[in-house]
């Protein structure tokens, strides 16, 4: 995405940025109605027409709001906001195939639960990305499967041979809300704020069965677990929930004990390279098969075993 932050919607990251890097302790509470000034609404709705995707369960598109008036539209959503009045839609459930055959979930919110989700984004993530670990680059601004990669190469030369690679099989559908809103309430006091996002976890889903009837659940309610993927504020209320891991890790004393470092990259890191190497050489058909698992860490030497750890080089959990 190219699109430039403007600078007074910059000027107030690095606020918030500074102040939870200053005050590590610090719970900030009042943020709420930052989420629906006009500056920050309009990036918002850029960034989220930038981003494209399908309508959700309205079936309102970019067109049509261009169509009835960006700036009158926003306006609208500010005045919900500011009353509180605002209440989020159900999330349209769409089906995407794998490399493997198999299918995951994805949520699509309407346009505008997109919009309010980029708006809360915008002012949480500089003060949640101060508390992340070095160890997580899913998600991240300016990290990444490739800085993950080089950081993992860079542990192997220092004499660190063995890699365990895992896949947390169905981590956003199993994430539990009580303790994900502990994990933002550690730095977030404003209640509107952590409604808001209580509102978005326990969204109905709804999709068509196979006579095309509409059908809506409320697993995530029902279950008190899960968030929607495809959700915008979803990769980073994951990243959130991960620290908990990574942090119980060192001060378990798991790293110091066995000299054993966490290197984080969420998920998809090796379809991304997939769909970079089939760029690259132009494969139109096949999709990911063209680049197996086996290629990826055998042809490319992405990682490199001892000897001693070829019986279990790789493991899935």
């Amino acid at each position: 995405m190219n699109l430039e932050t403007p600078e007074k919607v910059r000027k107030l990251q690095e606020a918030l940025q500074a102040k939870a890097k200053g005050s590590p302790s610090y719970r900030f509470y009042l943020l709420y109605d930052k989420v629906y000034r006009s500056d920050v609404l309009a990036y918002a709705y850029r960034r989220s027409r930038e981003n494209g995707g399908e309508p959700g369960v309205d079936g309102q598109t970019f067109d049509d709001i261009k169509d009835y008036g960006v700036e009158q539209w926003l306006g609208e959503l500010a005045e919900e906001l500011r009353k509180r009045t605002y209440q989020p839609q159900a999330v349209r459930r769409a089906w995407i195939p794998k490399s493997d055959g198999t299918q995951r979930p994805l949520g699509i919110p309407t346009v505008k639960d997109r919009v309010v989700q980029t708006a809360v984004m915008l002012i949480l993530e500089p003060i949640f990305e101060t508390d992340l670990q070095p160890e997580q680059y899913g998600y991240r601004p300016e990290r990444g499967a490739w800085e993950a990669l080089e950081r993992t190469m860079a542990l192997l030369k220092a004499g660190h041979g063995e890699v365990l690679d895992a896949d947390l099989s169905g981590y956003f559908d199993s994430i539990p809300h009580a303790e994900l809103m502990k994990s933002v309430a550690r730095r977030v006091s404003d209640r509107h704020v952590l409604h808001l996002l209580k509102m978005w976890l326990e969204a109905p889903v709804e999709e068509r069965d196979e006579r095309g009837r509409k059908q809506r659940t409320t697993r995530n309610k029902d279950e008190h677990r899960g968030t929607p993927q495809g959700g915008v504020l979803s990769p980073l209320l994951a990243n959130l929930y991960m620290r908990r891991f990574v942090v119980g890790w060192k001060q378990l004393g798991h790293e110091a004990r066995l000299g054993a470092h966490i290197d984080i990259v969420m998920k998809h890191a090796r379809r991304r390279l997939r769909r970079w190497l089939c760029a690259k050489h132009k494969v139109r058909s096949g999709k990911y098969a063209r680049y197996p698992r086996d290629y990826l860490h055998h042809q490319l030497h992405l990682v490199q075993l001892r000897a001693s750890a070829s019986g279990l080089p790789w493991a899935t959990v």
